[in-house]
Formats: C-alpha cells, structure tokens, sequence
C-alpha cells in the first residue's frame, strides 16, 4: 500500500486502472521454424524492443488459435517480469509498434493496457514502473534476492499513486525530453562504434574475400586456451547480486564490448573449483550458443572473472592482436558464416574444433596494432560520451522520483 501520495493524487490499486497478462508456457515440442514469433525477455532491452536476438516461432495454427488471446497489439506496453536484475529492471520495459507483429506473449513476459483513458495515461503508467515505489512493493511480495521473477499474482496486490490527467500528461511531456536526450546521447556513443567497424574494413579488407590478398591461418595456430565454462552447481541459487568475482553470460558479452549492467557473482569457492574457465585481463570472450552467437568482446579487466557454458574464452599468443580478433569476428562477412556453419538442431551452437579452425586472414602484427591504437583512442573518447551518458541518467531518475512525489505540477 502506499501511505503517502502527493496532494491532489488518488490511490488506487494497479489491477483496477490497467489490463495486465502474462504469456502462457509454450513448450519446446511447439516451436517452429516459421510462423508467429514469441516474445522472450532477451527481446526487451534499453526500453527497445529487437526481435532478431531470438527465433522461435510458433506455427499460425496454433497463434491465430488456442493462443490468440495472447497475440501482442500495437500500443502494448510489454514488460520482463521473470530473471531480471533488479536495478536493471527498468531498462525492461518497452512499448510494441506495428512494426514488430505479428507477435505472441510467451513466458515471463507481461503487457498492460490502461482500462480508462480518462484516468490513466498509459504513458504515466510507464514511467511508474520504473519509480521505487513500484520497485519496493515489488521487493515485498516476491521471494529471491539477484532477480526479480513475478507474476499477475504480485501485479494484484500493488497499488499506483494517479495524479490527474493533465498532470500526468506534464509528467509524461517532461520525462519523454529527458528521455530524448539520453537517446541522442547513445546514438553519439554508436556513431563511434560504427566508425571503428568502417574502418577496420579500410585496412584489412573483408575478412571472408580477403580482398588485399593476406596469408591466411587457423586460429587454433593463435591460441593458447579455447574454453568455456559451466554453471555453478546449484545453478542460479549460486548467483549473487554482490560480490568481488564476476560470473559471466551472454547477456554480459555485447558486440565489441562488455556490458556489466545485471552482472551477477560467484563465490571464491565456487571460482577456485572452474579453474578453466577463468577470465584472465586481455581475453576474447565469444558466445557460442544461442541468438547471441557470434558476440564477440574482449575482457579488458584485471577483476576476478568466469564464464559460464555459453561463453568461450579464446586466449591468444602476441602473434595475433586480440582487438584485430574482435572486430574481425564481428563484421558481417564473418557473423553471416558463423550463422550459416552453425551446429545444433534447436539451437544455435559453435564447438571448440570449429572456433580453432576459424580461418584468419593475418595482416602484419605492425598493422595490427595499429588498428588497436585507433581503438584504444576512441575508447577513451567514448569513456568521456559515457560518463555524459551516465549523468543524463542520473539525472532523469532524479526527475521520475520529482514527478512521483508531485513537484512537477
């Protein structure tokens, strides 16, 4: 219950101002190749929606029928509400446009819709999921400490603070500005990374038609480690929101670059006893299995690091650059081979003997680390766009908790 809400603002509990539902259990024997896609948490990212980190379908039979009702509409406002990292939440929540349908609910995954216009803007509802007054409540009901796993169940036991219409609208008017802003700033943050790509295609060519003529070598002639890990005994019971030694997903290895955000941790104990798959600073960490195949990133970090089994650490001799590597692995060319050599009935998989037999085209080392040097340089400019980025954050979650405790009038 919320026992303070601003003047002028009426209480009211969440299930009797929006529609919400969750997706049914689709099983793994329903999957297609083709037909209907279903929503799965990985699709909802930075208050985005991107379809083409998953490919499971169900067929049209099934969507149009015994699971219409779960069919997604346009102006949907769709949620993660299942193995979400609670200060991460609020990056889990996106609205659906015509674009992305047609698009099934699946599992642990939820959307709501506003019961009353005139009541409530589901805009205003939005950003309200993203205040620690839902978080709290949240954090209440639910049992678990490094993920936040709900469900309708929880939804009907909460309540939201409504301010009138047209002060929701001002609320909305100002939160969406801040909003732009952070956007532009990330599309800054982008830009370099798109530049980075173009010109690693400047010097080396494309590493699949190998234009410039380099001599070409199995990796497996680079490396002195190829390897990933597993998951802890005990599974995600082993997890810790806090701690001093990083445990490693695909969620955490981005295209040429490591994302800590909804990081989890691992004991000493449990570190000491997966000796093989120890992070060590300067690593090519790739994702092997999954929609995410093909990341690559290199862990440039001197903290204590494992991997789990869908991460593989490719550790080189001085004979190879690891950022020539990384980039290598991430252009197109290469990303398309890896997706047309992939192995696995259900999922997409590579295996060692296919990561050692990568065929690289190798430059001189001089040029090589040339590259990098290049990187290294717009890495520290991106430090700087970053650190920017990270302040209109911080500044937009001050101007959400201003707005829920009515000082935007």
């Amino acid at each position: 219950m919320i026992k303070h809400a601003p003047d002028g603002w009426k209480v009211e509990k969440i299930s009797d101002t929006v529609f919400f539902q969750e997706g049914p259990g689709v099983r793994k024997t329903q999957f297609t190749e083709s037909g209907v896609k279903l929503l799965n948490v990985g699709n909802i990212n930075d208050n985005k929606i991107n379809l083409n980190t998953t490919k499971i379908y169900i067929s049209e039979e099934e969507a149009y029928g015994k699971y219409k009702h779960f069919l997604i509409e346009d102006g949907d406002l769709l949620i993660a509400c299942s193995g979400i990292v609670v200060k991460t939440f609020h990056k889990k929540i996106a609205f659906i446009t015509k674009k992305d349908l047609p698009l099934c609910l699946n599992t642990s995954t939820m959307r709501f819709r506003t019961l009353d216009k005139k009541n409530l803007d589901i805009n205003f509802f939005k950003f309200f999921l993203m205040t620690d007054t839902f978080r709290h409540q949240l954090q209440r009901l639910i049992t678990g400490s490094a993920q936040l796993n709900f469900g309708p169940s929880h939804i009907k036991q909460m309540f939201i603070a409504i301010p009138p219409l047209p002060q929701q609208e001002k609320i909305v008017k100002v939160l969406d500005i801040s909003s732009a802003l952070i956007e532009k700033q990330k599309e800054l943050i982008s830009n370099y990374d798109l530049f980075l790509k173009s010109k690693f295609i400047e010097m080396f060519g494309d590493p699949i038609k190998n234009p410039m003529g380099w001599e070409v070598k199995k990796l497996d002639s680079f490396t002195t480690l190829v390897s990933s890990g597993s998951t802890p005994k005990g599974g995600q019971s082993s997890y810790l929101a806090e701690g001093e030694i990083r445990f490693i997903r695909s969620q955490n290895v981005r295209m040429n670059k490591m994302d800590y955000n909804g990081i989890y941790y691992i004991s000493e104990e449990v570190y000491t006893k997966m000796k093989r798959s120890q992070v060590k600073y300067n690593d090519v960490l790739l994702n092997i299995t999954g929609a995410s195949i093909g990341r690559t990133a290199i862990y440039k970090d001197t903290t204590k690091a494992n991997v789990n089994q869908h991460v593989c650490i490719i550790r080189l001799t001085e004979e190879l650059n690891n950022e020539y590597l990384s980039f290598m692995i991430s252009t197109d060319s290469f990303q398309n081979q890896i997706i047309s050599n992939q192995s696995g009935a259900t999922r997409e998989a590579l295996n060692y003997s296919q990561i050692k037999k990568f065929n690289i085209p190798y430059p001189l080392i001089d040029l090589q680390n040339k590259f990098a040097s290049i990187v290294e340089k717009i890495e520290q400019i991106k430090i700087k766009e970053t650190q920017k980025l990270e302040h209109l954050e911080t500044l937009h979650k001050s101007l959400i908790d201003k707005a829920f405790k009515g000082d935007i009038k």
